[in-house]
Formats: structure tokens, sequence, C-alpha cells
């Protein structure tokens, strides 16, 4: 065989065993997260849509394929209208019971087969700070690597009620990039303190979930080990410490920032952040000076 046609052969192999990933999983059928894809805000180009809307978009820069949305199954009509253009290219799969986080993946089972997916929650929505999307990074990441990645975020002590926070070590050469070695669901200040800091960050601060992972066929089989060992609800964060220990799993510090809506005034941070980095940027400006001019100073107001 020539060393042309030898190098050509090596090559195809190499593009062929790397990941693919061309379809994505939105979970919200968690409590209090159903209604959260429902909401209407206005988008950085200044357009009215649904949360759910800007997280289809979101999958679409990324060159998705495939979209399955885990949801309530009465939920279905009210999300069907929700997603717009883009209903029809939606999967709607059902959690018929409310049985955790680590069940809702477990029922797109069938969807992903035993092909690597991108997986976002429907309660967070996700602004970048650079050209590329914030899936369309992790995307790279994880295809650059392959194996799972989980997109994170440095986030403050106060948040840590709400994410699942790692503990880690950067990799040599990789800025943003580093190996996970444990993960923790919501963990208390005390217990991040001792156990999930990571170097570089100053104290008080933690690589907590971004809301956004790609996720492989090996992902699946811990989070259907762990369901059929334990007879209660499964976090992805207990699965991915599992999966942590079994083989290399990293973490990407994306470029962008999380917006949780379901959160105290949650809803109100995120249509903040798209209005401040969008085209309505100085009319939105210009009405928050005047809201707060309007209002009584502190001492006024508690006199």
């Amino acid at each position: 065989m020539g060393a042309a046609r030898w190098w050509a052969q090596v090559a195809v192999q190499d593009i062929g065993s790397r990941m693919h990933i061309n379809k994505a999983v939105i979970t919200a059928a968690g409590p209090g997260q159903t209604s959260l894809p429902l909401q209407r805000l206005v988008d950085r180009d200044g357009c009215e849509k649904s949360a759910l809307e800007m997280i289809v978009e979101e999958v679409d820069a990324a060159g998705i394929e495939a979209v399955g949305i885990i949801i309530r199954p009465s939920d279905e009509e009210a999300y069907r209208y929700a997603a717009g253009k883009h209903v029809d290219r939606l999967h709607f799969i059902p959690q018929a019971e409310p049985k955790g986080y680590g069940d809702a993946i477990l029922r797109a089972k069938a969807f992903v087969g035993d092909d690597s997916f991108l997986h976002l929650v429907g309660d967070h929505l996700y602004l970048s700070r650079v050209q590329a999307r914030c899936a369309e990074q992790l995307i790279k990441i994880a295809t650059e690597e392959e194996c799972p990645v989980s997109a994170v975020q440095a986030t403050r002590e106060s948040m840590l009620p709400y994410f699942g926070t790692i503990a880690g070590s950067r990799l040599p050469r990789h800025e943003r990039l580093y190996e996970v070695k444990r993960v923790v669901e919501k963990p208390t200040p005390t217990q991040a303190e001792q156990d999930l800091t990571v170097s570089g960050f100053r104290s008080g601060t933690y690589l907590c979930f971004f809301g956004m992972h790609v996720l492989t066929k090996s992902v699946m089989n811990v989070l259907e080990e762990l369901a059929s060992r334990f007879d209660r609800p499964i976090s992805l964060s207990e699965a991915m410490s599992e999966v942590a220990s079994r083989e290399r799993y990293l973490a990407y510090e994306i470029q962008g920032t999380r917006y949780n809506m379901g959160v105290k005034y949650g809803l109100l941070s995120t249509q903040l952040a798209l209005s401040l980095s969008g085209v309505d940027r100085d009319r939105v400006l210009t009405e928050l000076v005047e809201l707060l001019a309007q209002q009584p100073s502190s001492a006024a107001s508690h006199s």
C-alpha cells in the first residue's frame, strides 16, 4: 500500500472515531421548572419570544439536528405553542412521575440511543461573551477531547444551594479546562470550602454547573445502574461524580454566563442581561435611570 493511501485511510479512521453530536435533550419536567420555558422575554435582537424558543436557538447554533424535551404529559400542548416555528422538530418525551433529574434524562434513552448528546436544562438561558455561542463552545471541547464534558461557571458561595459543584484540577496548557475528581449536588458552604475548592479561584468562589453538558452512553449506563441500585431519585451530580471515579470526565469554564430563571428575581435578571447586551441597551439604560430616580431614598422609605 502506498504511503499516501495509508495516510488517507488513517485520516478517515480518525474522523470516524471522533465524537459526533447531533442530538440535544432539554429537561423541563422538574418541580418549579415546568412553567419557566413558557415565559416570554425580549431577546438581544429586540424580538419577543418564549424562553423555550431561545433555548432551541442555542441548540440550533451548535448544529444540532434533533431535539428531545422532557416534560410532564399534561404540558405538551402548552409547550407546542411556546415552541413557535420550532415545534415540528421537537420530540416530546413524557416523564409520567416526578422521579428526579437523573430519571428525567433516562427518559430520553430511546431518543439518544448509543449516541453522545448535548443536554440543557429548561430553566436556564445562556449568553456568550464571544462570537461562538455557549453550546458551540462546549461541543467543540467535547469533540476534541472525546469524553463527557460539563460546562461550568465561577459561582459565588451564596448560590451554592442551586447548583452541582465540582472539585478538580486545571489541565496543563488549558486555561479553562478541568479534570473533574468529584461532583456534589448543592453543597453547604462548609462542605464546599473543605472539599470543592479549585486552585486559582478566590475564597468563596466555586466551579458550579452551567446547566449544559455533553453526555455519553457511559453516563446513561451509570444513571441506569444507580437508579436500579437505589429506591430514590438520582441526581445528575451523583451520576457524574461516579463517572469521574471511572473514566476521564472534564469540565469546561464557558466564556459566557448562565441565568437561572428559577431563582428569586431570576426572570428579571435574565431579561436585564438580555436587554443590556442587545440592540435596546441604550433605551433600557435610560428607563432604568428614570426608574431609579423615581424611587424614594433608603432613609426616607424606612422613616
